[in-house]
Protein backbone atom coordinates (compact mmCIF):
# COMPACT_ATOMS: atom_id res chain seq x y z
CA UNK A 1 0.00 0.00 0.00
CA UNK A 2 1.14 3.53 -0.74
CA UNK A 3 -0.21 6.04 1.79
CA UNK A 4 -0.43 9.58 0.42
CA UNK A 5 -2.45 11.42 3.09
CA UNK A 6 0.43 12.57 5.26
CA UNK A 7 -1.33 15.90 5.75
CA UNK A 8 -3.80 14.19 8.06
CA UNK A 9 -1.50 11.75 9.85
CA UNK A 10 2.19 11.14 9.56
CA UNK A 11 4.07 8.21 11.04
CA UNK A 12 6.93 9.26 13.29
CA UNK A 13 10.48 8.09 12.87
CA UNK A 14 11.50 5.28 15.24
CA UNK A 15 13.95 7.56 17.07
CA UNK A 16 11.17 10.13 17.62
CA UNK A 17 8.89 7.44 18.99
CA UNK A 18 11.61 6.23 21.36
CA UNK A 19 12.29 9.78 22.56
CA UNK A 20 8.56 10.29 23.19
CA UNK A 21 7.84 6.85 24.69
CA UNK A 22 8.20 8.00 28.34
CA UNK A 23 5.62 10.74 27.73
CA UNK A 24 3.16 8.27 26.21
CA UNK A 25 3.51 5.66 28.97
CA UNK A 26 4.94 6.98 32.25
CA UNK A 27 5.13 10.78 32.31
CA UNK A 28 1.87 11.86 30.70
CA UNK A 29 0.71 14.53 33.17
CA UNK A 30 -0.63 17.97 32.40
CA UNK A 31 2.35 20.37 32.11
CA UNK A 32 0.14 23.32 33.05
CA UNK A 33 -0.98 21.76 36.31
CA UNK A 34 0.07 22.73 39.79
CA UNK A 35 0.78 19.17 40.91
CA UNK A 36 4.36 17.92 40.73
CA UNK A 37 3.70 14.95 38.41
CA UNK A 38 2.48 17.19 35.59
CA UNK A 39 4.36 20.39 36.39
CA UNK A 40 7.78 18.80 35.85
CA UNK A 41 6.75 18.15 32.25
CA UNK A 42 6.68 21.90 31.63
CA UNK A 43 10.49 21.80 31.69
CA UNK A 44 10.48 19.01 29.10
CA UNK A 45 8.23 21.04 26.80
CA UNK A 46 10.30 24.19 27.24
CA UNK A 47 13.44 22.23 26.34
CA UNK A 48 11.71 20.90 23.20
CA UNK A 49 10.60 24.45 22.34
CA UNK A 50 14.19 25.71 22.56
CA UNK A 51 15.46 22.78 20.48
CA UNK A 52 12.91 23.47 17.72
CA UNK A 53 13.73 27.17 17.82
CA UNK A 54 17.43 26.47 17.45
CA UNK A 55 16.80 24.16 14.49
CA UNK A 56 14.98 26.87 12.55
CA UNK A 57 16.86 29.92 13.79
CA UNK A 58 14.01 31.26 15.89
CA UNK A 59 13.52 32.34 19.47
CA UNK A 60 11.81 29.91 21.83
CA UNK A 61 9.08 32.49 22.47
CA UNK A 62 8.16 32.22 18.79
CA UNK A 63 7.42 28.49 18.94
CA UNK A 64 3.88 27.37 19.71
CA UNK A 65 2.98 23.70 19.87
CA UNK A 66 -0.57 22.87 18.82
CA UNK A 67 -2.51 19.63 18.69
CA UNK A 68 -4.19 19.87 15.30
CA UNK A 69 -4.74 21.89 12.13
CA UNK A 70 -7.83 23.58 13.52
CA UNK A 71 -5.99 24.85 16.59
CA UNK A 72 -3.04 25.96 14.44
CA UNK A 73 -5.24 27.78 11.93
CA UNK A 74 -7.23 29.52 14.66
CA UNK A 75 -4.03 30.63 16.40
CA UNK A 76 -2.66 32.05 13.14
CA UNK A 77 -5.90 33.88 12.31
CA UNK A 78 -6.21 35.33 15.82
CA UNK A 79 -2.57 36.47 15.74
CA UNK A 80 -3.07 38.11 12.35
CA UNK A 81 -6.18 39.91 13.57
CA UNK A 82 -4.44 41.05 16.75
CA UNK A 83 -1.46 42.35 14.77
CA UNK A 84 -3.75 44.18 12.33
CA UNK A 85 -6.85 45.25 14.29
CA UNK A 86 -8.09 47.44 11.44
CA UNK A 87 -8.28 44.47 9.07
CA UNK A 88 -11.50 42.55 9.53
CA UNK A 89 -11.71 40.39 6.38
CA UNK A 90 -10.12 37.03 5.73
CA UNK A 91 -10.03 35.67 2.21
CA UNK A 92 -10.22 31.91 1.78
CA UNK A 93 -10.81 29.51 -1.07
CA UNK A 94 -12.80 26.32 -1.42
CA UNK A 95 -9.65 24.22 -0.96
CA UNK A 96 -8.82 25.57 2.52
CA UNK A 97 -8.92 23.42 5.62
CA UNK A 98 -12.49 23.25 6.89
CA UNK A 99 -11.50 25.16 10.05
CA UNK A 100 -10.98 28.38 8.07
CA UNK A 101 -14.05 28.16 5.85
CA UNK A 102 -17.26 30.05 6.63
CA UNK A 103 -19.84 27.97 8.45
CA UNK A 104 -21.60 27.20 5.17
CA UNK A 105 -18.38 25.43 4.06
CA UNK A 106 -18.47 26.93 0.57
CA UNK A 107 -15.46 29.21 0.90
CA UNK A 108 -17.57 32.25 0.13
CA UNK A 109 -19.17 34.80 2.34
Amino acid sequence: MIYLDHNATTPVLPEVFEAMRPYFTEQWGNPSSAYKFGAKLKTVIETAREQVAELIGANGREITFTSCATESNNAAIHAALKANPGKRHIVTSAVEHSSVLPSDGRGTG
